[in-house]
């Protein structure tokens, strides 16, 4: 399993997922990184890790970088009790990423396919979208047609939802 940024583009190599990177210095939040997004085209999106009530359910939201999650109509949504952002052991566990570092990217790590993707469906409409390679200190553009490819290679259950 890709570990490292060189092996995950080496994963996406073998897909025939067209990929550019641009590295910059460590982001652990949006804001962080919009400092460093001038000139990347395409989508920025964020990625929250979430867990439902019982931790029985883990649960990858990945949505446009401007926009704010209301967690309890996502709940609703996916008819859930509860959601709450997931245990930084949890999201090593299951994404074997580090809190910062979340990214859709990490669904590679996850073998069980124990993650659902919870993907905005505005995201759509972008040709092109930006996440970090598995670490924070760089970013990744790829097309959303050549993301779906990559959901698609890694089997878990995406669930499309206005955000």
């Amino acid at each position: 399993m890709p570990k490292s940024p060189e092996q995950l583009f080496a994963a996406l190599d073998a897909l025939g997922i067209r990929h550019a990177t641009v590295k910059h210095p460590p982001v652990f939040t949006v804001e962080e990184a919009d400092r460093h997004w001038s000139g990347i085209g395409g989508c920025h999106c964020k990625n929250i890790f979430l867990r439902n009530k019982k931790g029985s359910r883990h649960y990858l939201v990945v949505l446009a970088h401007h926009k704010t999650l209301d967690i309890q109509n996502l709940a609703l949504s996916l008819r859930e009790d509860r959601l709450s952002f997931a245990s930084a052991e949890r999201l090593q566990k299951y994404l074997g990423l580090e809190a910062g570092s979340v990214s859709p990217f990490g669904l590679i790590h996850d073998a069980n396919r124990d993650v659902q993707v919870v993907i905005d469906s505005d995201l759509r409409r972008c040709d092109r979208i930006n996440f970090h390679p598995n670490v924070n200190t760089a970013t990744v553009t790829i097309s959303f047609v050549d993301f779906e490819k990559f959901l698609t290679h890694c089997r878990n259950q995406t669930i499309d939802l206005p955000l």
